[in-house]
């Protein structure tokens, strides 16, 4: 399926597996570009020590090329930065902040930079900045989200129809007729990222991978607007976060039932009542745990199928 994104990361098909906070270390990333794709550790979860760990054992695994998200507000960016060019990473994927910050910097060392965004005015920054390709990305999509609650649907055609480089749809994707819905509407490309929390290699909690399988149709909701937006599994915290919005908390009072490390706690570690659970609103689509290979051309399978489909009308 050679097209603008197979060329631009030299992979099969134009699927990215995200890289996700607490689900995508080596072992989904590695098996996502096995599998003719491209994979991305997210480095958002990881200190710098433990992510070049991370892009080590994903080389050892795996001989095609795979990618590092970053979001920038990390607090050891520059860090992170400088161990994605020392072990030859060739394709970074930024997030949550400024994109003329770095894409220069990381494309004069040979490195693809592509960005996300959730609205046409962000992806016209990006554009400017000089990126590869950017990500659009729906409010149906899980973890942190747009403001604005612009859908997949309406994001992609509203993007490409300012955009000329290599545009990625993202949210709410986790089939193949979802993939060609949005190729339809002008993406070159699609991100996925809840279908591969529930794979036998994401390195989320099994007990999250359940809830992600259980999960039903407004079951998550978008939250946190006042800090940074979040989708959420609706559990404890979640219920203790709408009462606390009964009294119409500062965003320090927000903080402070926040707290540190909840997400960890909840997607790593599997504590499903105290912890922040992050999935897409696909997750009531998705029904079983399977290996990422599997997924894969299971997804590739339908796209195809689909495409025959409508040619028929």
């Amino acid at each position: 399926m050679p097209n603008k994104i197979t060329q631009l990361f030299n992979i099969q098909y134009p699927i990215i597996q995200a890289g996700m906070i607490w689900n995508s270390g080596w072992k989904l990333a590695s098996a996502a570009s096995n599998a003719g794709i491209l994979g991305i550790i997210g480095a958002g979860s990881m200190y710098p020590e433990v992510l070049r760990e991370h892009i080590q054992k994903c080389k050892k695994a795996t001989d095609k090329p795979f990618g590092i998200n970053v979001p920038m507000l990390y607090p050891n960016i520059e860090e992170i930065m400088n161990i994605i060019v020392e072990e030859e990473v060739k394709i970074v994927f930024t997030s949550a902040g400024n994109p003329k910050t770095w894409t220069k910097w990381l494309q004069d060392k040979g490195i693809t930079v592509v960005h996300v965004v959730s609205s046409v005015k962000f992806a016209l920054k990006a554009q400017e900045a000089g990126v590869d390709a950017i990500v659009a990305e729906g409010f149906e999509a899980g973890g942190h989200n747009g403001r604005d609650e612009t859908t997949t649907l309406t994001l992609i055609p509203m993007v490409r129809e300012q955009l000329h480089i290599p545009l990625i749809a993202a949210g709410g994707i986790a089939t193949g007729k979802a993939m060609l819905a949005c190729m339809v509407l002008g993406a070159d490309g699609v991100q996925v990222g809840s279908r591969f929390v529930a794979s036998e290699e994401s390195s989320a909690h099994q007990a999250f991978k359940q809830v992600v399988v259980d999960a039903k149709e407004g079951d998550t909701q978008l939250t946190l607007k006042e800090l940074a937006p979040v989708r959420l599994v609706k559990n404890k915290f979640y219920n203790q976060l709408q009462e606390l919005y009964k009294t119409s908390p500062t965003p320090e009072q927000l903080k402070e039932l926040l707290g540190r490390a909840r997400a960890k706690k909840g997607m790593f570690e599997g504590d499903l009542e105290d912890g922040e659970l992050e999935i897409g609103q696909i997750a009531g689509l998705i029904h079983d745990i399977k290996p990422v290979s599997e997924i894969v051309k299971n997804m590739i399978s339908e796209f195809q199928e689909a495409k025959i489909n409508v040619s028929k009308l």
